[in-house]
This record gives C-alpha cells, structure tokens and sequence, in this order.
C-alpha cells in the first residue's frame, strides 16, 4: 500500500506520536526540568487549538507544497462527527489535518520535511 493511500485519521494517530516527540524534546532541550511544567508548556503546542493555528499560519505564509496540501485538505474533509469537547469541529479537522501531514511525511521517511515544519512551530516559542 502507497503512504498516500493509507487512511487519513490512521496518519494522524501516528502524525500525533510524532508531532508530540518533537514538542516534548524541544521543551526538554529548552531546560524545563519539572514534569508538571513541561506539561504545561506541551499544551501550548499539542491541543488542536494551538494546531490548527499553526496549520492555517502555515498555510497563509505557502508553508507548504501542495502534495502537502492534499494531504492536509484530504484528513481535513474526512467525514466525521466526532470531536474533543474542548473545541469545535472545525478545529479539530485543521488539527488532524497538521497530524495526518506529519505522519504522511514520517512514512514517506522525510524526516528533514518534518523538521522543517516542527522548526516553523517551535521557533518564535523559545520558553
């Protein structure tokens, strides 16, 4: 089976292991040293509020290629009517769809893509 074709959620649930690795690491190296603070300052990136704002952020300053696109627009509109009660539907699918893009990329081995990415979310961050 082709990365592409894999479902969009199933790409999101790995995108979500990935993204959360790279937040968690940053915040590490930033000399955080107490659990409860790293979990407060994961938050800032990991709830779907703070991913779709950095989605859309991506998005409007042509972040992305459009074969990044498609996969962002195809997790997005995947029929669903289950969401977090900590947001609104449309949140949560610009979230799945940052997901789904970070796992596409981690299957297709673009770990240099994926870095970019987490860089443009991390970098105006420094705690």
């Amino acid at each position: 089976m082709k990365v592409v074709e894999i479902n969009s959620l199933v790409l999101a649930y790995l995108g979500d292991t990935v993204y959360e690795n790279y937040v968690r690491r940053f915040l590490i190296n930033q000399g955080i040293a107490h659990v409860d603070e790293l979990q407060k300052q994961a938050i800032k990136f990991v709830s779907a509020k703070s991913q779709a704002f950095y989605l859309q952020k991506m998005i409007d300053e042509n972040f992305l290629s459009e074969e990044e696109l498609v996969i962002v627009k195809r997790a997005r509109n995947y029929k669903t009517t289950s969401h977090p009660k900590s947001c609104d539907i449309v949140t949560y699918k610009y979230a799945t769809g940052l997901e789904a893009l970070i796992g596409y990329l981690d299957l297709s081995e673009e770990k240099n893509r994926i870095s970019e990415i987490m860089n443009f979310i991390l970098e105006d961050n420094v705690c």
